[in-house]
């Protein structure tokens, strides 16, 4: 009679959890709020660089990345690739703008009596000190980007601005993302 008692109750434990079970079947209703947005992919529409993936990408959780095909690497490529973004409360390089950073590593060595400050910023989340400490952050790793793949350190400052400097004044995830950047600013070109 006791071996039949831990058998009973597993059944009967197993019959519950597979009622309970019901409520979650895959047919049942999900509830979502706000606009609903789908991969232009999936529409049969052209795709847009921003959403395609680049093929250094991993199949790991590593972030999207920006199509190469886009960095122009002459001085007017430069000029407009000069922001380098952050993920959250971090100051690690992502790995799609390293093209970016070799072009402006490869035209300082090119060129060395060309200046650059890297300034640091970080958006409204968080203390000022802990945001002028990650935009520093930022900024050092940037230059510290640029130096391994060639530029000369002497051609190279930092600055931290913390969250002085928004690019979105707003208070949502686009606004704060467009924040957390280092920006490449030249003060002396050739």
């Amino acid at each position: 009679m006791r071996a039949t008692l831990p058998v009973i109750f597993l059944i009967s434990a197993l019959l519950t959890a597979c009622a309970s079970n019901r409520e979650s079947s895959p047919m049942r209703q999900i509830s979502q709020s706000g606009t609903l947005k789908v991969h232009p992919g999936l529409l049969g529409q052209p795709v847009p660089a921003e959403l395609q993936e680049a093929p250094s990408a991993t199949a790991s959780n590593a972030p999207p990345a920006v199509a190469d095909t886009s960095i122009k690497m002459d001085q007017a490529g430069l000029r407009t690739q000069r922001s380098i973004y952050f993920d959250f409360n971090s100051a690690a390089v992502r790995i799609e703008f390293d093209p970016i950073l070799q072009a402006h590593a490869r035209y300082l060595a090119a060129n060395p009596d060309s200046l650059v400050r890297i300034d640091g910023n970080a958006d409204e989340r968080g203390t000022p000190d802990f945001n002028a400490r990650l935009g520093l952050k930022r900024a050092e790793s940037v230059r510290q980007a640029m130096i391994d793949h060639g530029a000369p350190s002497r051609q190279i400052r930092i600055k931290t601005l913390g969250a002085s400097n928004p690019k979105l004044k707003g208070r949502d995830e686009e606004s704060w993302a467009a924040n957390r950047r280092a920006d490449v600013i030249y003060e002396k070109e050739n």
